[in-house]
């Protein structure tokens, strides 16, 4: 068995296999609501040696009996619940250099994916509107709008991915015409919205200051060639 691994504190991409991975499943056959239920705990040791944190999620899911009364999870993807244990939340570390109020946003919706994902999809709307106005300079008042302009400036599949984030966390920002009408937002569709933004991060700031450090030290050394060649050196 072996999977990737982003570990959420020291943020180094790894593989984990069977030496850094505990998995733990009870069974509870207590007549709920939901039926028969399990309880699963993970436990993902990093790799790394020079930092060795580990990470507990606990899910929650239906299960099943056989006619030999041996348990089962019906389907591990579909979970009813998902704790993150430890860390607390899985918002990843970004530099300084990205506006404070972007990654406050950011570590807000991460940290109520479970407990609100309708929260959760809201604020990644509104961090997202955020990178738009600071990063491409485009402010129209309305979402939708700046969105619309952002359109001829990046590629199609990232247009369309954002536009998603809108369109999704217009569900929380936004109560429906029928108050009845009621759509949720799940966890995991939560996550990925977060997901989205930390690759926007990574795309647009962290991607452009990389660049621009690596532009300046080409400068520098043609600076620094030719103050040799004016001192005849």
């Amino acid at each position: 068995m072996s999977f990737p691994f982003s570990c959420p504190f020291c943020q180094r991409d790894t593989t984990i296999t069977k030496s850094n991975y505990f998995d733990i499943i009870q069974y509870i056959d207590k007549d709920s609501k939901d039926g028969i239920l399990a309880l699963r705990t993970v436990l993902t040791t990093c790799p790394n040696p020079k930092c060795k944190e580990y990470t507990i999620m606990t899910f929650l899911l239906k299960a099943q009996r056989d006619a030999f009364g041996k348990y089962s999870i019906v389907n591990e993807e579909n979970y009813l619940e998902k704790w993150h244990l430890r860390p607390l939340s899985l918002a990843k570390k970004f530099p300084n250099y990205i506006p404070k109020q972007i990654i406050q946003d950011y570590n807000e919706a991460c940290a109520i994916i479970n407990l609100s994902p309708k929260a959760s999809a809201t604020l990644s709307r509104r961090c997202l509107q955020g990178m738009i106005r600071d990063f491409w300079k485009i402010s129209k008042g309305r979402l939708i709008d700046e969105i619309i302009e952002l359109e001829s400036k990046i590629d199609p599949i990232s247009w369309k991915a954002i536009d998603a984030v809108r369109k999704v966390g217009n569900i929380g920002a936004h109560m429906e015409k029928d108050i009845n009408q009621i759509i949720d937002v799940e966890p995991k569709e939560a996550e990925l919205l977060v997901q989205l933004i930390e690759i926007l991060l990574r795309g647009w700031y962290i991607s452009k200051h990389e660049q621009e450090m690596r532009l300046n030290s080409i400068i520098q050394i043609a600076d620094q060639k030719e103050s040799e060649k004016k001192n005849g050196k």
